[in-house]
This record gives structure tokens, C-alpha cells and sequence, in this order.
């Protein structure tokens, strides 16, 4: 644990944690490079890119991402296609001049300030520490190499 992170938060950490086999997650890079040795930039950066730690940081994006897309997509599409093809139920009065169009289309900003705050959060709690921790982990394998 660093001290000096104002956004460390443990449940994002990935310690402690099990994996998806039921053993616990690794705590970071499996070995790190040492630049020294004559690894290139390039070299580094695949080694993080295939390290489990980044696996599980883009499993965890894609986890909340693909499902929460596919979603909002849908609930989108079901309202185009409700203003196409039913026009009088999308015309049906709510309360006074207000329609069910309105209040899909109102139920549409709803949702994405609703899907925006929870990515944020999902992202704070679930993969800012493990991504940070790999940048940090990254910086420092690549530091002097370009010297």
C-alpha cells in the first residue's frame, strides 16, 4: 500500500480478493523488467499489456461496460421504435400537456446521468487503484530507458 495515494481504496486494490478460479488475485506485475537489461519501451509496455494485472483491469471495464451499453442501447432503440410504430401510445396524455413521449424521452436523460454516475463509480471502486498501481508499475520499468 502506498501512503501517499489520496485514491487508495481496498476494494479496488485486488488484494485479498479472489479471482474468478477462487485463488486470490495477484498483487501486481508477475516479475517487472528491468530496464537496464536492454528491454525497449515497446517490450515493456507488451509485458504489462500480457501481465495478469491488466487482464483483470480490462475484465473489470468490460464486465460493467458491455452490459450497461447493450442496455442503454436497447431501452434507445425500443423508444425510436416506439415513436415510429406507435405513435398513439406515444401520444397518450400523462399529465396535461405532458405525453409518454416526454416522459421516454425525459426517462432518456434520466438514464444516462444515472449510467454516467454509476460508471464513475463502478471506475473508483473497481479499477482506478488496480490501473494506477500498473501506471505506477509501468513508469518505473520505463524509467531511463529512452536515456
Amino acid at each position: 500500500m502506498r501512503l501517499d495515494d489520496p485514491w487508495y481504496d481496498t476494494s479496488a486494490s485486488g488484494r485479498g480478493e479472489p479471482d474468478a478460479t477462487g485463488s486470490f488475485a495477484p498483487a501486481g506485475l508477475p516479475g517487472p523488467a528491468d530496464p537496464r537489461r536492454g528491454h525497449s519501451a515497446a517490450d515493456i509496455y507488451l509485458e504489462v499489456q500480457r501481465s495478469e494485472a491488466f487482464q483483470e483491469v480490462r475484465r473489470r471495464y468490460r464486465r460493467f461496460v458491455v452490459p450497461a451499453s447493450l442496455a442503454f442501447g436497447v431501452w434507445y432503440l425500443v423508444y425510436v421504435v416506439a415513436a415510429v410504430t406507435a405513435p398513439g401510445l406515444m401520444a397518450r396524455p400523462v399529465a396535461g400537456a405532458v405525453n409518454v413521449a416526454m416522459v421516454a424521452g425525459l426517462g432518456q436523460f434520466l438514464t444516462t446521468f444515472l449510467l454516467t454516475g454509476a460508471y464513475a463509480r463502478h471506475a473508483r471502486l473497481r479499477r482506478d487503484r488496480a490501473a494506477l498501481e500498473l501506471r505506477w508499475d509501468t513508469q518505473e520499468m520505463t524509467r531511463g530507458v529512452g536515456r
